[in-house]
């Protein structure tokens, strides 16, 4: 018996950070927030655009955490994100859990029409397989993603940040009206406008193809007078937005700011949105922007950095505490 509880008895080294290339500046900022430093690796594409990665250190028996998004380049930074995992398992981390503040793939995640595959699936099997022991995700796409993992995780929402900014702008606005461009994201936009005691809207859209492409038919709620708090979980070339915000402006908003989580910003997305009658662009730094993107929307576009959020979950997971507290959950 004693030996049992020995063997499932779990104890952890220190904090190891390790960071891809995906994200350099938020896994720095994750670094200051902890008192932790990056640990040294190599990361070299051969000529053949083949990974390879080392470490400079051994992270034998120590709580390890991998901070890498997975956008633009997708694959590059899902493969080096895959072989780092692997490294760290072969190199006998006790724990690996990977830090995945935007996740790719979000959007394949069921079969909803004949001869198709689950992309999220396999990406999720991919990280499981590959060493990750837990890991944590920013607002994934669709919520029963975390059932596609079979390792324990932390899936978490950066509306809170998104929610205080607006709690701070309240006052400026005239009568502020919640409208969630996708039906899909309508709780979270729900819960922003129960924090701010504003009514909601919806729109709804229709996707006739495979690709980007999307369009807004119809807004239920009304808007006319009033401030437009538009909200998603993420822009990539900027087609629903520029549809809602055009709809809604239609309908008679009087201003319209944008929100949303993460910033692909695909092809010409931010000229789409430069070009936009458009108050204010809140999102995050799950996805870094680039700094000729950010120029062009100029003093109209609002970083929130997910740093401290990271950086208190990573904090929590390695002392064992709850992360709910830190919600009031």
């Amino acid at each position: 018996m004693t030996r049992h509880i020995h063997h499932d008895l779990k104890v952890y080294g220190s904090i190891k950070l390790y960071a891809g290339t995906g994200s350099p500046e938020l896994a720095q900022k994750i670094s200051d927030y902890l008192g932790e430093p990056l640990c040294e690796r190599d990361v070299i594409e051969f000529p053949n655009e083949n990974l390879f990665v080392k470490l400079r250190s051994s992270v034998r028996g120590q709580d390890v955490y991998v901070i890498q998004t997975t956008s633009q380049p997708v694959h590059r930074n899902l493969m080096e994100l895959l072989i780092m995992l692997q490294t760290l398992r072969l190199d006998s981390a006790a724990r690996v859990t990977a830090v995945i503040p935007y996740l790719a793939y979000g959007r394949s995640d069921k079969k909803d029409q004949p001869r198709v595959p689950i992309t999220a699936r396999l990406v999720t099997d991919m990280i499981e397989i590959a060493g990750a022991d837990r890991y944590m995700v920013i607002d994934p796409h669709a919520g029963q993603v975390q059932g596609f993992f079979s390792i324990p995780g932390d899936v978490l929402t950066a509306y809170h940040l998104i929610t205080d900014y607006f709690m701070r702008q309240r006052t400026q606005m005239v009568e502020p009206v919640v409208v969630s461009v996708d039906l899909g994201f309508a709780k979270k936009g729900r819960n922003l406008a129960a924090a701010l005691d504003a009514p909601m809207a919806f729109i709804e859209k229709r996707r006739s193809t495979n690709n980007a492409t999307a369009e807004a038919l119809t807004l239920i709620g009304t808007v006319a007078g009033k401030d437009v708090i538009l909200v998603d979980d993420e822009v990539d070339t900027g087609g629903s937005i520029c549809e809602a915000v055009n709809l809604v402006k239609k309908e008679g908003a009087r201003e319209v700011y944008v929100a949303f989580v993460h910033a692909i910003l695909s092809a010409n997305a931010a000229e789409r949105l430069a070009s936009l009658p458009i108050r204010r662009i809140v999102t995050t730094d799950t996805v870094p922007i680039p700094p000729a993107k950010q120029a062009i929307l100029a003093d109209r576009l609002d970083i929130l950095s997910v740093a401290s959020l990271l950086g208190e979950v990573i904090r929590r997971a390695h002392e064992g505490r709850s992360v709910g507290e830190m919600f009031n959950e």
